[in-house]
């Protein structure tokens, strides 16, 4: 029975529990000997939101870390409506349960769910530490709901007829539209909230003022079947008398050139907006009344093609009372429909999260500057230049540069990634493109006045993604493997913009599958993308196919498409997802997606192998025997590992989530796979038969567990062989890749791991770093100083997929695992190796802080952890020293240690609870 289950069963014995003992447990178990719990939140991480989408959340907080605080052993957690606390909706009473993270909501006796549009609810929490002592109660949190239903919105969909005209590629032009209506007040409401959305992009004023700091809203989702929807405070922007909502619309996502094929270029519907105002007693909404127009100062945006913008007088004050509309058009009206769905947006939008300063400039030519900021980063320039009127500023960017130090363009293939700014007067200009993004390092200016002499300050770089802070670092004593950690760290930036997308600079930036299934777990250990995630998998779960395939791209413009490696990501980020954040509800939610694509592979079965399955194989692997991007580890081969892996994960989430039955069969099938696998392709001494194996083979078949333990251990000398055949080098592309270090880990040969982590020759990890990478690239040699560039119709220079190294350096360099959902359970294992002398790495779990770092000298191995309160951690003392004088000592909040007595097997590791450790291994020499 799961957690959830339970609370539903009980609720009604529980809350008549609360409500008998209320008055008693607070007056008698309310202390301030121990500090409130703190960091409320509530489902995928929402602290305090508005417009928020879960009707039966899951409530989540930490424990502080004070003196004496080691775990939780009770709970208690109180909900009200509204902010008064005088309605209680749900109590929970006393649960005897150390969680702290994701707890269910139990059903209140007149509701069946806690959500309802626009409810506003708050919330409060206390625990019991392990010596039975209360907490006070901690600071309430809010909830505030969006309209979770079509039939809430009272508007229409509007925006202008299609036009008439044409692009260049053959797709209608819909020019930015702009949309504006004048609303009285008479007096100011005590809250105002504005909710809106677009078949397309938007950015909305009220009274001249810009509402919110989002960009690229409401983002990307398969729009014929669901659209996200936002809500915003606006009180403070209302004024008594005449009122001007504002709103810009352009095609984003929606409408415009998305994706490398005309085949993909499917929609031709125009753009449209809306929103519903709700002022107290007044509501404004889409409809009829608005005016709009198309002749405004933003002449196109489109997300591969850049903006174009010329300021018009006539325009200024468009925004404010007063404006005259007389030549402004009636809206065209579309009326709201059951589908697409209407929902509250489920993870933070896109936002500017970080500014970048020109590093360098050099002059090219006349009135033409190239500007450098040092970084290839994803988002807008920002620019600060001086114009005269009538002047036109082109501003062209690129990732890279070409030998003679012109702009490298062939790898944005038809994306032109062109902005254009014209001046309407003498003076500096200070603008930056809207409704577009780029990926780019190097920006080129020309058109500014001859005789300016160009200056850093000119540009700067606006880095946008979504809004997500930083959860997990990495840093050691190797300056190459820390701009390899930076380089990781700035490939999710660039990518994780609404969707996580493959590449975010030429004409795709789609949301690959296997792209994403390879390097969830190292995002999910540097960020905080767990809504993140669970936003783009309901769009997995839309978009499968009624026959259980996943399609290559999500949103799906890519057709009936699918390949194994990719469409496991419908197996693999639910199970990642849940082991890193405990959220039970991933799997529930996932479970019958994850079932349908594993029949879906089982139907094509034939014996148990995948003969004729779809796959990009070992996608991009270096040095193909035939030219093949695919890599020459068979397709049969790589699509049955990936069948048997989805297998074995559908089979562990059905024991998660109590699944009994359906788990023993699909362990069943597992086991027939496997022994189908073995049979076909393995020899009794380990090898892959008919000289097919490569690296990436045996990685599979070994990191899935594929084989016995005898012949796992025989493979293991077959994989070590086609290493040293590869002179010591990877030969793994997109799906061997993240395998290969954890696999030569655990089979005892770390060192290896290491060698070819710090390999500089290609391929390899630094080998990029060599040519001036500063992000992961898509291939292990997109550029060289020695060749130059790689096949420019695929070469992207921001493409995450090999910074799933990631995962491999945090858990087993710096020595961060989780041994239990959500780091309920942490191992602290580090392996030195290679050159390091120390590293380091920490990481915002779930539970609270946890850190781990190490040094080493000829004769001393010190080891620091910290462990979150409400945790436990297993200190591994690495093989090497466990015969040295080992002593751990325990640090106390005054800064003093603690010797503690050492009894345990340093094998299997030191068991330690909340706080801070300081373990030192000397030479016993």
């Amino acid at each position: 029975m799961t957690n959830r289950d339970y609370l539903l069963t009980h609720s009604s014995i529980i809350l008549v529990i609360a409500f008998a003992s209320l008055f008693v447990s607070i007056s008698s178990c309310s202390s301030s000997e121990i500090p409130p719990p703190n960091n409320l939140s509530v489902s995928e991480g929402f602290s305090d939101p508005i417009g928020f989408y879960d009707a039966d959340p899951t409530f989540s907080w930490l424990l502080p870390v004070a003196k004496g605080v080691e775990n939780q052993s009770a709970y208690e957690i109180e909900v009200y409506a509204g902010a008064d606390q005088k309605k209680l909706l749900w109590g929970s009473g006393k649960v005897l349960e150390a969680t702290s993270n994701a707890v269910p909501y139990g059903l209140a006796d007149d509701a069946t769910t806690l959500g309802k549009s626009r409810r506003q609810v708050n919330w409060r929490v206390r625990y019991w530490d392990q010596d039975d002592r209360s907490s006070d109660w901690s600071p309430t949190a809010t909830v505030e709901y969006g309209l979770l239903n079509n039939d809430d919105w009272a508007g229409k969909w509007i925006g202008l007829p299609p036009p008439t005209d044409t692009t260049e590629f053959g797709l209608p032009r819909f020019r930015p539209v702009y949309l504006r209506k004048s609303f009285s007040l008479d007096e100011l409401p005590e809250q105002a909230r504005l909710y809106l959305t677009a078949k397309g992009l938007f950015t909305a004023y009220l009274n001249g003022k810009r509402i919110g700091k989002d960009v690229m809203t409401p983002g990307w989702t398969p729009y014929k079947k669901r659209i996200e929807t936002l809500t915003y405070d606006v009180t403070d922007l209302l004024q008594t008398g005449e009122n001007i909502l504002g709103v810009t619309l352009t095609e984003g996502w929606y409408a415009g050139r998305i994706g490398y094929s005309s085949s993909q270029w499917t929609n031709r519907e125009p753009p449209r907006l809306l929103l519903q105002l709700e002022a107290g007693d007044t509501r404004v909404v889409s409809n009829e009344s608005w005016r709009a127009s198309d002749q405004g100062p933003l002449r196109y945006a489109s997300i591969y093609d850049g903006a174009s913008y010329q300021p018009q007088a006539e325009f200024a004050d468009w925004k404010q009372p007063g404006f005259a509309t007389s030549d402004w058009s009636k809206v065209a009206v579309d009326p709201i429909e059951a589908l697409p769905l209407l929902r509250p947006k489920r993870h933070a939008p896109t936002a500017i999260m970080d500014t970048l300063l020109t590093q360098s400039v050099s002059e090219i030519g006349p009135s033409r500057a190239l500007f450098d900021l040092g970084q290839n980063m994803v988002g807008v320039p920002h620019l600060q230049v001086p114009l005269k009127r009538g002047d036109t500023l082109q501003v062209r960017m690129a990732e890279m540069l070409n030998q003679d130090g012109s702009l490298h363009l062939k790898s944005y293939r038809s994306a032109r990634s062109l902005d254009y700014f014209v001046a309407e007067r003498d003076g500096s200009i200070n603008w930056h493109p809207s409704f577009t993004f780029h990926g780019f390092r190097y920006i080129e200016l020309s058109g500014y006045p001859a005789g300016e002499k160009p200056k850093t300050n000119w540009v700067k770089g606006l880095v946008q993604h979504s809004n997500f802070s930083t959860t997990g670092t990495f840093t050691s004593d190797h300056s190459k493997l820390d701009q390899l950690q930076s380089n990781i760290e700035w490939g999710l930036r660039g990518n994780f913009l609404d969707i996580p997308t493959d590449c975010p600079q030429r004409d795709e930036r789609m949301g690959w599958t296997g792209d994403a299934q390879v390097f969830a777990p190292t995002s999910l250990f540097l960020r905080d993308v767990h809504a993140f995630w669970a936003a783009w998998l309901q769009s997995m779960r839309e978009e499968q196919l009624p026959d259980g395939g996943i399609p290559i791209v999500i949103p799906n413009i890519a057709g009936k498409r699918f390949s194994a490696g990719w469409g496991d990501a419908a197996t693999i980020i639910p199970w990642e997802l849940y082991q890193r954040t405990g959220d039970q509800d991933v799997l529930e939610e996932n479970y019958p997606m994850m079932r349908d694509w594993v029949d879906f592979y089982r139907q094509q079965a034939n014996d148990q192998l995948l003969v004729n399955f779809q796959s990009f194989n070992d996608w991009l692997q270096p040095y193909p025997t035939d030219g093949n991007l695919r890599g020459d580890t068979p397709q049969e081969f790589i699509c049955t590992a990936f069948f048997a892996r989805s297998i074995d994960l559908c089979g562990r989430s059905a024991r998660v989530l109590g699944k009994d039955q359906e788990a023993k069969a699909l362990e069943a099938l597992l086991d027939s796979v496997k022994t189908a696998l073995q049979t076909t392709y393995f020899a009794p001494d380990g090898s892959i038969t008919e000289e097919r194996g490569t690296q990436t083979a045996y990685l599979l078949a070994l990191g899935f567990d594929l084989l016995p333990a005898e012949l796992a251990e025989r493979a293991v000398t077959h994989l070590l062989a086609q290493i040293e055949a590869a002179d010591y080098h990877l030969r793994t592309g997109f799906l061997g890749t993240p395998l290969l270090a954890p696999v030569l880990d655990r089979y005892g040969h770390t060192d290896l791991a290491y060698r070819l982590l710090f390999t500089e020759s290609y391929p390899s990890w630094f080998y990029s770093i060599d040519q001036g990478a500063t992000t992961m690239w898509e291939r292990w040699n997109s550029y060289s100083h020695e060749n130059g560039f790689e096949t420019a119709g695929m070469n992207s220079f921001n493409h995450y997929a090999y910074g799933a190294i990631g995962q491999w350096m945090y858990e087993r360099v710096a020595g961060i695992a989780h041994l239990e959902p959500g780091y309920r359970k942490i191992e602290f294992a580090p392996i030195p190796g290679g050159p390091l002398k120390q590293a380091a790495a920490t990481h915002e779990s779930p539970y609270g802080h946890i850190a781990s770092s190490w040094t080493l000298t000829d004769d001393t191995f010190k080891h620091t952890i910290t462990v979150p309160p409400n945790t436990t951690g297993q200190i591994v003392v690495p093989p090497a020293y466990r015969t040295w004088n080992i002593q751990l000592f325990q640090s106390s909040p005054a800064g003093t240690e603690t010797v503690l007595a050492l009894d345990e097997d340093r094998a299997t590791g030191i068991t330690v609870t909340a706080g801070t450790y300081r373990l030192v291994a000397t030479n016993a020499k």
